[in-house]
Order: structure tokens, then sequence, then C-alpha cells
């Protein structure tokens, strides 16, 4: 990965669950609906095709009226261990790659989520925007669904 490294912003979390709910709430529509986005913030999930090549798309209705449309094609998934998915966040972010990396620790679950820009500046301009922010507030509502 090094000759990305410059061009990839990580997140990197132990959720206090197990692999397999922690899959789960990555993998099935119900879940994703609970947790993807900022707190306070509805998802409706329009498409989950859940497979290599398989399309996603979610919408999140913004309070003026717009909608926030996040969507990618899933490139390679490994059952309990990663998700490579392409993304498009749009109206912000496009054309970027996720890799979501699971990890059985005991009862809990080592997580890395690695979010690929086209471009070193692309890269600088999206965590300028808010990358850290806004996925931790994700990651944070996934942790409280994952703790119920």
């Amino acid at each position: 990965m090094d000759e990305t490294n410059n061009r990839t912003l990580s997140i990197h979390r132990t959720f206090n669950a197990p692999l397999k709910l922690v899959w789960e709430a990555w993998t099935q529509p119900q879940h994703i609906a609970l947790w993807w986005g900022p707190k306070g913030m509805d998802i409706e999930v329009i498409e989950h095709d859940f497979k290599v090549g398989g399309k996603w798309k979610y919408v999140m209705p913004m309070p003026d009226g717009n909608e926030f449309i996040s969507e990618g094609v899933y490139l390679e998934i490994v059952e309990f261990e990663k998700i490579i998915t392409s993304a498009d966040f749009k109206p912000m972010t496009e054309g970027i790659e996720i890799q979501i990396l699971f990890e059985e620790n005991g009862d809990k679950t080592n997580f890395t989520f690695h979010c690929v820009h086209p471009t070193e500046e692309y890269c600088k301009q999206q965590e300028k925007m808010g990358f850290y922010n806004g996925w931790g507030s994700a990651f944070n509502r996934l942790e409280e669904y994952l703790n119920r």
C-alpha cells in the first residue's frame, strides 16, 4: 500500500463487539440504515447488492431539502475480513476507493477504514473538509448501535 499512503486517510477502531456482529452491521441494509451517517440523520438504503460487482446506494435527506447520496460498486469481498468498494459521496467526494478491514480480537473487533483518493491534493482537501469528524461521527454511531 506504500504507493497510496500519501493519498489515503485511515481510521482505526476496536469495537467492543464480536466480529460477526460488526460484519452484519456493515453488510445488512436494515443495520446500515441505523448508523451510516452523522447522528440525527436518516438514511434510506436504495440499493444494496452485496456481492462483487454489486451496487450500493444510500440517500440521506438534508435539512435544506437536498439529498446527500452515497454510492459505489463492490470490488472485493472476503467474508469477515474485508470489503473493498468504489465510492462517491455526492456532492462532496467522488472517485475514491474504500477499504474496510475486520479482524477478530477475542470478543472484540479490530476495524480499519482506508479511504484511497485519486490524488494527494484531493486527499488533503478531503481531510480539510472534515473526513475524520464526519466518519468519526458515523463510527461513534456504529459503536453505540453495536453496544445496544
